[in-house]
């Protein structure tokens, strides 16, 4: 099956506003690359890339898709919840927890919590953030 495009945020916005409702299969949507700071990356050559699927009109919320391959490296986060759709990692917070991500883990990311990602399989995930 072909990758799946999935429309500009704009354009989808009013998409969703006309038909009330849209989905994809998020395994198949074409996610295009981000930048990754290279003063983050600990370990390996981890690529990230993402599609947004909406942000709110203040850009003070936003939901998607988020992917990134095998490599350690270093973040600090934004109020988030994410479920994971494929792959797996090991996410540790400084002086907190680590926890194991796995498909269909539920994630919450506290604002601010500096963490490391070892990714062992690529990871995809599906993302509501704050900002």
């Amino acid at each position: 099956m072909p990758d799946i495009l999935v429309p500009e945020t704009a354009d989808l916005a009013r998409m969703v506003t006309a038909a009330g409702i849209f989905a994809v299969p998020t395994g198949e949507v074409r996610l295009s690359p981000d930048e990754l700071d290279p003063a983050q990356i600990i370990a390996g050559s981890p690529q990230v890339s993402s599609a947004e699927l909406w942000s709110s009109p203040d850009g003070s919320q936003s939901r998607g898709i988020w992917e990134i391959t095998p490599g350690t490296v270093t973040d600090v986060e934004r109020d988030e919840i994410f479920v994971v759709l494929s792959g797996r990692a090991t996410v540790e917070v400084e002086g907190g927890a680590a926890v194991e991500l796995v498909p269909g883990s539920v994630c919450l990311l506290a604002e601010g919590a500096k963490t490391t990602w070892i990714v062992h399989e690529t990871l995809r995930k599906v993302y509501h953030c704050l900002s």
